[in-house]
């Protein structure tokens, strides 16, 4: 994300150089579920996380993160949900498999292969 354009004016054949503060040093994660039921419109729910550099702040989503997106998802649309995941280390974690196991009643997780040789010839 970059500050908001600056402007001013200046000679003709002169560019001016307009000086904005700011480091800019602040990240986003973010987060996404594309959720679609037939017979009904789809649905897309988020989450997501600024980190802005400061001293103990955490830098992205972590495993709670994605639990509480998962379980605002599963309120929302009063049903199962089928995931499919890529093997982010988050998704990993031993308490995340933990949760997953608990909800099987309405949470199917498919992970996705690190890496698939049929797709790169």
């Amino acid at each position: 994300m970059r500050p908001s354009p600056a402007r001013t004016w200046g000679r003709i054949g002169c560019t001016p150089v307009v000086r904005v503060r700011g480091r800019g040093a602040s990240r986003v994660s973010m987060a996404g579920l594309s959720c679609y039921k037939p017979g009904q419109r789809s649905r897309m729910f988020y989450s997501f996380h600024v980190y802005r550099g400061r001293k103990g702040e955490k830098k992205g989503l972590t495993w709670q993160d994605y639990r509480d997106l998962l379980i605002c998802a599963h309120i929302q649309l009063g049903g199962p949900i089928v995931l499919m995941w890529d093997n982010l280390r988050a998704h990993l974690m031993p308490p995340m498999q933990e949760f997953i196991e608990a909800s099987r009643g309405w949470l199917t997780v498919f992970q996705l292969p690190s890496y698939a040789p049929d797709l790169n010839p």
